[in-house]
């Protein structure tokens, strides 16, 4: 499509002229990666065409609020998407849509709508995957910027908590992610269970 097309070269060169160069996991790459996984499971969840639409141009808007600030980056990505999506001829009504959706990316997630459970496990998808710890160790890299003195075993207890209270939404995740995110909370809790026996 033409318009998504349009779209996305404007989001992409945004992000990758305007995002922190301290951004080591929310970069472009994760852009990227989110629109792939929501278009994934998308498939999976039978999304009809014109819906796809708007969760594919949500997926490329959901962190454009890393460009002003990492505080409140959901709701200054609808701002964003706001402002440029009337320049693309969207309706106010496909635009509160994909506002919708994008606030559905805030922690704690509390999607409501099909499109807005998507793109919810859209973004934390790497949490049921084998490169849990890739991406973990790129987003404990970020927050060093912000936190220097978060030590490793303090982001490892951060992190088995966080995946203890997570929950996927759809039915493809609920079903093809929660059994590695399983392991993957158990070998965290190994590693934390072995920091403090080393301390004893």
């Amino acid at each position: 499509m033409k318009l998504f097309s349009q779209i996305y070269q404007k989001v992409m060169s945004r992000l990758e002229s305007e995002l922190p160069h301290w951004l080591f996991y929310h970069s472009p790459c994760h852009t990227e990666n989110v629109l792939k996984k929501a278009i994934f499971i998308a498939h999976k969840e039978d999304v009809p065409k014109q819906d796809l639409f708007l969760l594919k141009v949500a997926a490329l808007y959901h962190d454009t609020g890393f460009t002003v600030n990492k505080e409140n980056h959901e709701e200054i990505s609808c701002e964003i998407a706001t402002t440029e999506l009337k320049d693309f001829g969207l309706t106010e009504d496909q635009i509160d849509l994909i506002c919708g959706i994008i606030r559905a990316t805030r922690i704690p997630q509390q999607p409501k709508t099909k499109l807005e459970m998507i793109l919810a496990d859209a973004d934390l998808e790497y949490l049921g995957t084998e490169d849990f710890k890739f991406y973990g160790d790129k987003l404990y890299k970020e927050l060093l910027h912000y936190q220097p003195d978060l030590s490793l075993a303090k982001w490892n207890e951060i992190q088995f908590n966080f995946l203890s209270n997570h929950t996927y939404h759809t039915n493809y995740c609920k079903l093809h992610r929660e059994p590695q995110k399983i392991k993957n909370s158990q070998l965290l809790r190994d590693k934390i269970d072995y920091t403090s026996t080393k301390k004893i």
